[in-house]
């Protein structure tokens, strides 16, 4: 049973006959007879019965015809839906990123979102040394690391150029320097976040080498909980510099140049090689390139070569 069968089997239910069909379709009757005698003989069932002139439709007809009606209906429905696909008006973009790296996104899913209101967004926190296998696995369209995967099967581009930065209140006795030594720092209470990661090893091993002890009295799970804290006058902090920008504009945080200690990293968004991006995953890649573009500074978007 075809889909251009059961059109011409609807022209003639509801035209009220083979000819008027015919002349509805541009065919000639004896090609409508045919292809509904061909329907017939795959169903097992009359159709329409031929002893009347207008071939009235047997009870059979009139139970395929419902069912017709509504796998036509269905066909309309999924074209529409696929355009509307094509044209960005339905659809979902999943990306998956961690507590530091969602802040990259800001920006650019604003961007998105102004031009593309129709789709919907979801970002999935998950930690980053799994990001990988999840976008492999189709969990996620897009993922944001800080690291290169070094994965064949899934293409990176850099999107953001980041900073650990070491932060105090500005009350703080070194709030007024323009640079400290790691030495200096022997004395600080350091707040830390409670998720082990390479640049929280790149600290303490610089720590380590200039023979100096590196208090760690309090952590927490959040990195806006440690700004906060560290604000109300509660210790020290090395934090990401894109998540501290606004607190350090509004004079909340005093950022510090420590001399022996440059952490920078490269944020990458990574996405599966073999698969085809969804009309809005290709998109929300135009938007970060564009987003690059426009804002310059530690925006970019460079492809791994």
């Amino acid at each position: 049973m075809e889909i251009s069968q059961l059109e011409v089997f609807l022209a003639v239910a509801r035209e009220g006959g083979f000819s008027r069909a015919a002349e509805k379709l541009y065919r000639t009757q004896s090609a409508v007879s045919q292809a509904i005698r061909k329907l017939e003989s795959e169903i097992g069932e009359l159709l329409f019965d031929r002893s009347t002139r207008d071939g009235v439709m047997t009870d059979a007809g009139r139970v395929l015809q419902e069912y017709a009606e509504r796998l036509l209906n269905l066909r309309e429905n999924a074209r529409e839906a696929l355009a509307e696909l094509r044209e960005l008006q339905k659809g979902k973009l999943v990306v998956g990123a961690n507590e530091f790296t969602a802040l990259y996104l800001l920006r650019v899913l604003a961007e998105f979102r102004r031009l593309h209101p129709a789709i919907r967004i979801v970002v999935q926190r998950s930690l980053g040394s799994h990001i990988p296998d999840d976008v492999r696995r189709h969990n996620y369209e897009f993922g944001v690391l800080t690291y290169d995967p070094q994965d064949p099967e899934l293409a990176s581009v850099v999107v953001y150029s980041d900073e650990l930065i070491f932060v105090v209140p500005p009350q703080h006795p070194l709030g007024r320097e323009s640079q400290v030594s790691i030495r200096q720092l022997r004395a600080e209470s350091f707040v830390a976040h409670i998720v082990s990661s390479p640049y929280r090893e790149k600290v303490i091993q610089a720590f380590e080498k200039h023979k100096t002890p590196l208090h760690m009295g309090v952590e927490l799970p959040t990195l806006q909980a440690i700004k906060r804290f560290v604000a109300m006058g509660n210790g020290v902090a090395f934090l990401p510099e894109i998540s501290v920008e606004d607190e350090i504009a509004r004079g909340e945080l005093v950022r510090i140049p420590v001399q022996e200690l440059r952490v920078h990293r490269k944020l990458r968004l990574i996405y599966r090689k073999s698969a085809a991006l969804s009309h809005a995953g290709r998109a929300f890649l135009k938007i970060a390139e564009s987003v690059a573009e426009t804002q310059g500074g530690r925006y970019r978007f460079e492809r791994a070569k």
